[in-house]
């Protein structure tokens, strides 16, 4: 159970480099047409959208595949799974407010992430852009 839980945190953990990079040299990289429309003022579904249909694809093979055995493609689905949910409630809910749901914190990390993400925004183009991570920004990076 202990090395199944250590899948899930290692999964989830992984996932934020992963979104690191995928943000950086893929979505304002060859795949900035889908990205875009993600740093432009709109409303309702954008075409950065797939990004997360496509992770939530990759943990549900993986659920898929390891739910007979729960081996470590089940634990490391659920790790993607649970990013993924941090970074809707996150990212859609907190920072870009896609629901509408009151939100206020006193939390110097989530003052931070936050900060960050809209400092990311501030970049409407594809190059220049700065702090592509969701979950966690460095300590030294002056937010």
């Amino acid at each position: 159970m202990i090395l199944n839980t250590l899948v899930l945190i290692a999964a989830f953990v992984l996932m934020e480099a992963v979104a690191w990079l995928t943000h950086k040299y893929i979505m304002h990289g060859f795949l900035w047409s889908l990205h875009k429309d993600h740093h432009q003022p709109k409303n309702g579904i954008e075409k950065n959208d797939l990004f997360g249909i496509f992770f939530a694809a990759v943990a549900i093979v993986c659920i898929k595949i390891g739910f007979e055995e729960l081996n470590y493609f089940f634990w490391a689905g659920l790790g993607i799974t649970a990013y993924g949910f941090a970074y809707f409630l996150f990212h859609d809910v907190i920072v870009h407010r896609r629901i509408n749901w009151p939100f206020k914190s006193e939390s110097p990390y989530l003052k931070k992430i936050i900060r960050a993400h809209k400092i990311h925004h501030k970049n409407t183009g594809k190059e220049g852009g700065q702090f592509f991570g969701f979950l966690f920004v460095k300590g030294k990076d002056k937010v």
